[in-house]
């Protein structure tokens, strides 16, 4: 198989770093919680639905006690106290909790043994209900194999789940093998997730509890008419990020898209919050068994693909660094890359197959997401044909394993049946016609692809070694990420982050972080 010279030390090197990185960034999410965890343990131990007015019970309950200075002591804490106090049921405590004409303010009453005593069975369902909802698809994935890698990757973006859910079988009918409902515009800086399933949505459809489970149910209808495992994505950033995570597991999704600087760095959401939930949210995914995608793609929408082509590298050993310790594994770190170089500089492919072969060597088993040129797309159709082959052509040369493929139509249009046809086709048509290309090609030692892989990972280390030294917090105000720069406390949701008490209350975290 074709390989690119990668320096082994180095990379151990950047590992190191990273680690380093993450470790310095750890000390602060162990000692700090945020409203979107809380409302995740909320969530998980059964307390759902909504006021008569519209607003979820858990933000309800976490925003009451978040404005009485208590969330310090963990929501859970409190909802283990009204468990012994008498509440029948989760539900109930958490409507005690809302709605209580008496506040509890955490002294006196329950004992700390009668308080986990009572909590207890409610962190066990909620665990049995991940697993569960795992094993049922691991079950269906081994009836029905899913298609050969590069996994052909699509989108639905209608507003409609109940139409998002009809063009996720025809997807699939017609090739692809994951399926992703874009998230409607801006859902991520909304506080809370709505209820239920949507039918409006500009850009795309609310990430809701009920909208996973529909087109879950649709996905695995297509896998069983089909007899090939069609897998579901969705996003899981923003700031209800852990909420997110938590609906995934239980709905049994395959993929989340899921970034420890994405949100920071593209929505302007606090780094505090962010890399707090990011972790808690990883913590559900590693449970669930699901595929993060993170999100370096989107570095060389805002800053130059070729000059800044290391940054992607390095942040994607950052976000390695911290998927590590939330428990995730080597196959579910579906690190992001993107085929972005301008396709009118001289030897821009070449620049393309040395990245794409660089990221594949370095990350050997993870299951590599590598996403489509979007940010030279013109609307010249015909062109941006010809454009997506390329990408297919290094995706399948360089054994990526999702390809998101590009639309002839990406800045005119959300894809249309016929589009994403037209897309599964000609990838279709390249990845069989290529097939085995990547193991009866060689690049030269001294050549411009191989060249220009050293370049890349030298600039990552020395990269690395700069943001270990100051700190990821001061590397990202000053820009070294996708050229944008975030403060520590500027942001949406910083209000939202909450220093730990000593006696924090968390079971189900504490269970989820034992299992690793």
């Amino acid at each position: 198989m074709a390989t690119v010279p990668v320096d082994v030390q180095k990379v151990a090197r950047c590992r190191e770093l990273a680690n380093a990185i993450a470790a310095d960034v750890q000390q602060f999410i162990d000692a700090h919680t945020t409203v979107g965890v809380e409302r995740t343990i909320l969530r998980a131990y059964g307390a759902e639905g909504v006021s008569d007015e519209g607003v979820p019970i858990v933000n309800l309950v976490v925003d009451r006690y978040k404005e009485a200075g208590l969330l310090d002591r963990g929501i859970a804490y409190f909802l283990a106290r009204a468990l012994v106090r008498g509440a029948r049921s989760v539900k109930e405590a958490a409507e005690e909790l809302a709605y209580g004409a008496v506040m509890d303010d955490g002294t006196g009453g329950p004992t700390e043994l009668e308080a986990n005593a009572a909590i207890a069975p409610a962190t066990a369902v909620a665990l049995a209900r991940i697993d569960h909802a795992r094993d049922r698809r691991r079950a269906l994935k081994l009836a029905h194999a899913p298609g050969d890698a590069p996994l052909k990757y699509v989108i639905v973006a209608t507003g409609n789940i109940h139409d998002d859910a009809l063009q996720s079988k025809a997807a699939a009918f017609a090739g692809a093998d994951i399926v992703a409902v874009i998230r409607a515009t801006a859902q991520s800086l909304l506080d809370y997730v709505p209820e239920g399933a949507t039918t409006e949505g500009f850009g795309g459809t609310f990430a809701t509890q009920e909208n996973f489970r529909i087109i879950r149910a649709a996905t695995n209808e297509a896998t069983r008419s089909g007899g090939r495992y069609i897998h579901q994505t969705n996003y899981s950033s923003g700031l209800c990020m852990a909420e997110i995570a938590w609906m995934a597991a239980v709905e049994g999704l395959d993929m989340l898209l899921n970034d420890a600087m994405y949100g920071i760095l593209f929505r302007d959401i606090n780094m505090c919050r962010t890399f707090v939930d990011q972790y808690v949210s990883r913590r559900l995914i590693a449970r669930a068994g699901i595929v993060i995608n993170t999100g370096e793609d989107n570095y060389l929408t805002t800053a130059d693909a070729v000059d800044k082509a290391h940054t992607v590298l390095s942040s994607q050993f950052i976000n390695e660094a911290f998927a590590f310790r939330a428990g995730l594994r080597e196959e579910q770190l579906g690190l992001g890359h993107a085929y972005e170089i301008d396709p009118w500089i001289e030897d821009s492919f070449l620049l393309e197959l040395s990245q794409a072969q660089l990221v594949r060597q370095i990350f050997p088993n993870h299951p590599i997401k590598w996403m489509p040129p979007t940010k030279h797309k013109t609307g010249d159709i015909f062109f941006a044909h010809v454009h997506d082959a390329m990408f297919n052509l290094v995706g399948v040369a360089t054994n990526q394993s999702i390809e998101l493929l590009g639309m002839f139509s990406e800045a005119v249009h959300n894809p249309m049946l016929m589009d994403r046809y037209l897309s599964l086709k000609a990838a279709r048509y390249v990845h069989s016609a290529c097939k085995n290309l990547g193991d009866e090609i060689t690049f030269r030692s001294d050549g411009r692809i191989a060249r220009r892989a050293v370049q890349v990972l030298d600039e990552a280390l020395e990269q690395l070694e700069e943001v270990a030294r100051d700190g990821i917090w001061d590397a990202i105000s000053r820009g070294a990420f996708a050229d944008v720069k975030r403060t520590r406390n500027g942001g949406k949701g910083y209000n939202g982050v909450v220093k730990k008490h000593a006696q924090y209350v968390n079971p189900l975290l504490d269970a989820l972080e034992a299992q690793s």
